[in-house]
């Protein structure tokens, strides 16, 4: 996550993508084979590691915005519905263009909704650097809130881990003293004093 917003926040794509995560997540993938926390806890690990790697730039560019975005109003110039936007299931996607009809080639979906009109105008919010792609001003108004996206795949992920290594430590076998049962169970002789 920090890896995110730090390509985020300074520009460099490789952090801003998410293929560190995908690198921490091999890490930590292989560390767990490693001291033999067991196939399927690995498994699980490496789907909620790489859940949150791919999720991780979405938020990153959230709190980019959130910390140092400037909010502008803009014009709709159409509304796309999800039908016919691939991958947006139950969105709609609007293309907007500045009030001195400067056209944007973001489609903001966030406040873009079925009663959107063109030559309406949506707020959206947009990093000064130009590092982050504007989006629709919606939700969020803290780093804290745009984290909480994050906080399922992190509370997983790290429950899973402590499951995967506490399954990796075997305890080792007791011997048996000959002669002897301590169980007190059904099968224990009792020794005669003289």
């Amino acid at each position: 996550m920090g890896a995110g917003v730090f390509g985020a926040w300074t520009g460099e794509s490789t952090f801003a993508a998410g293929e560190v995560g995908l690198a921490c997540a091999l890490g930590l993938v292989l560390h767990l084979l490693l001291v033999r926390a067991g196939r399927a806890m690995v498994g699980i690990v490496a789907v909620l590691a790489v859940g949150l790697a791919m999720h991780t730039p979405q938020a990153a560019a959230g709190v980019v915005l959130t910390a140092r975005g400037q909010e502008r109003s803009m014009v709709v110039t159409s509304v796309q519905a999800s039908e016919e936007a691939s991958g947006a299931r139950g969105r709609y996607l609007c293309s907007v263009e500045g009030r001195d009809g400067a056209p944007s080639t973001a489609r903001i979906w966030r406040g873009c909704t079925r009663s959107v009109r063109p030559g309406d105008s949506l707020a959206l919010v947009y990093d000064p650097k130009g590092l982050v792609p504007p989006r629709g001003v919606e939700g969020a108004t803290s780093i804290v809130d745009v984290l909480r996206s994050l906080a399922g795949w992190v509370v997983g992920l790290v429950v899973a881990c402590v499951t995967a290594v506490a399954r990796s430590f075997r305890l080792p076998d007791r011997p048996v003293a000959s002669g002897s049962d301590h169980s007190g169970g059904r099968g224990a002789t009792r020794q005669e004093r003289p």
